[in-house]
């Protein structure tokens, strides 16, 4: 569902919006980019940009701060399953894993990987090519550059993803 709030939601191209998913506000979606079952965004009181072939899976919730912190992301990011975002920026090529929450005004730098289950506090900003974990979360290491890679596979595999269900028409 996509309820016009203020400003309306605007999608680029090809892109796959799951049946029981609930959009409100300004919501802006990149090209190739997925939205699955059960998430929730909820641009009501400041906008939520979603870059080109970035995926939100399955029962996660963005929102925002009121006329104060929008929650963007980037290209090529994977926010899995069950996962809360709130007023933060997700920087290009980030992996955010299943059931971690991110809170106002926190930054996750590009090529960056939060693990499951981690809680990122209000006001942090960690560096690009981190893995980040914990609660609250900290930067443990830096990622080689194979790990980076798998971060972009992932985001290339929701696109292929999508394709099939858009393709075959599948509640999209």
């Amino acid at each position: 569902m996509i309820a016009r709030l203020n400003k309306g939601a605007t999608k680029g191209e090809k892109v796959f919006i799951a049946d029981n998913a609930v959009i409100i506000g300004d919501v802006t979606l990149g090209d190739d980019s997925s939205i699955w079952y059960s998430v929730v965004l909820r641009g009501d009181v400041e906008r939520i940009e979603i870059g080109k072939c970035t995926n939100v899976q399955d029962g996660s919730v963005i929102h925002v701060t009121k006329d104060k912190y929008p929650t963007v992301l980037k290209d090529y990011v994977t926010i899995g399953h069950s996962v809360t975002l709130h007023g933060c920026t997700i920087e290009n090529n980030v992996l955010v894993g299943i059931g971690s929450v991110i809170l106002d005004n926190s930054v996750i730098g590009e090529n960056s990987i939060v693990a499951a289950g981690s809680l990122v506090p209000p006001n942090k900003t960690y560096e690009p090519g981190s893995l980040i974990m914990g609660s609250p979360a900290k930067a443990v290491k830096k990622l080689s550059e194979a790990e980076i890679q798998s971060i972009r596979d992932y985001a290339d595999r929701y696109v292929m993803y999508k394709n099939v269900y858009l393709d075959r028409k599948i509640s999209g």
